[in-house]
């Protein structure tokens, strides 16, 4: 009976391991900014939905990889017909704007606005968005207000690949500044809006960029700050990142300063040659540390 029980507990575990790598808890989330809520009962539970506008964005952000599923609903206001269609627009980390149509959309059968003078929600339709490694800042819009509605985000984590990455310099002059974590000195490189971080790569493949914020002794709390990347002028992405002041990092030779907890986006080059810019937006927040990482796979490109 031992012996079964053994085996029996062995088996579990074994497949809650498996579960643990290839998926992750599911979490709500809210927008950063505009946050107009419309509660919704389904089967007499509440759910926060949240109103998306023409000229507010709904901003999410959020740290990858994992799948976001966005679940909306429109709204049946008095006199609406039996069907209704929307169109949502989003964008990740500012790049081009992706449109998404609902179309042939029915009355719920089981959910009510909490507040009735609303009218009746449509039924559930969702769509999903795919996130690799790092920081994502995404935008959602409705097209027109013809038809309002209300989105609520789910996000879930999923294993990060496993890869082999390598420093990667950016062109000169940069200005080096060394940091110690661990006991071990790491290479970053300072940069401003007016002395942008300048690389140069062959694509296809996976730029990573850490970022640093430097934070004086003075500063407390999270911090938050924008990082654009251009090319030939032109906005490739936009990412908002935060951070706090690292506990386990330090300046090799500068105790004024407290570098804050890396944050981390990727940048996914198309064949050929690149060259991209990397600066702030803040004005209040005019220099960052980076540090550039390549595949180690695809090094190769560059010799």
């Amino acid at each position: 009976m031992k012996k079964i029980l053994f085996t029996f507990l062995i088996v579990i575990l074994f497949f809650s391991g498996i579960m643990a790598q290839t998926g992750g808890k599911s979490r709500y989330l809210k927008p950063t900014n505009f946050q107009k809520r419309i509660t919704t009962k389904i089967s007499d539970k509440t759910r926060n939905y949240y109103s998306l506008s023409v000229d507010k964005p709904s901003i999410i952000n959020i740290q990858g990889p994992g799948k976001l599923r966005v679940m909306t609903r429109g709204r049946f206001i008095p006199k609406e017909g039996d069907k209704i269609e929307y169109e949502i627009l989003y964008s990740v980390d500012g790049g081009e704007s992706k449109l998404v149509k609902k179309s042939d959309v029915e009355r719920s059968r089981k959910a009510t606005y909490l507040n009735g003078s609303l009218g009746v929600p449509g039924q559930l339709e969702d769509f999903e968005i795919v996130l690799g490694r790092g920081y994502h800042t995404l935008e959602f819009t409705i097209k027109d207000m013809k038809i309002p509605v209300a989105v609520r985000y789910v996000f879930t984590r999923t294993k990060e690949k496993k890869q082999e990455w390598v420093a990667f310099s950016p062109m000169l002059p940069s200005e080096p500044v060394d940091l110690i974590t661990r006991e071990a000195t790491v290479n970053y490189y300072r940069f401003s809006k007016e002395k942008p971080l300048k690389v140069e790569i062959n694509g296809p493949t996976e730029l990573r960029f850490l970022t640093r914020i430097e934070n004086h002794y003075q500063m407390r709390g999270r911090v938050h700050y924008r990082v654009q990347v251009k090319e030939k002028g032109l906005v490739i992405n936009t990412y908002q990142l935060s951070s706090r002041r690292s506990e386990i990092t330090v300046y090799e030779n500068n105790r004024e300063l407290i570098p804050g907890k890396a944050c981390e986006f990727v940048i996914n080059v198309p064949k050929g040659r690149h060259c991209y810019e990397i600066l702030p937006l803040d004005e209040d927040k005019s220099n960052l540390l980076g540090r550039l990482l390549l595949l180690k796979k695809d090094v190769k490109l560059e010799k």
